[in-house]
């Protein structure tokens, strides 16, 4: 199936939302796997977080350099 979304570039605003979204279902799935592999919510907690905010700079890090790369996008009409 064709995309038919624009292919303009996102902003920086949709970009942070679409990453902030994405970290928090991680950082529920971390803290429950932090949880079942040590017992404590605390260190599963702990773990979450700090995953989280890697993740969340990695995250905005990475999009934003696609974000400028022009490979497999389709040109304007």
């Amino acid at each position: 199936m064709a995309n038919t979304l624009s292919t303009s570039s996102e902003t920086r605003t949709r970009t942070i939302v679409k990453a902030v979204l994405w970290n928090l279902i991680g950082l529920a799935v971390m803290a429950l796997v932090g949880f079942l592999l040590t017992g404590s919510w605390s260190v599963g907690g702990s773990m979450a977080v700090i995953n989280a905010i890697l993740g969340l700079t990695m995250y905005i890090l990475y999009e934003r350099v696609w974000a400028h790369i022009r490979w497999g996008r389709h040109a304007a009409h």
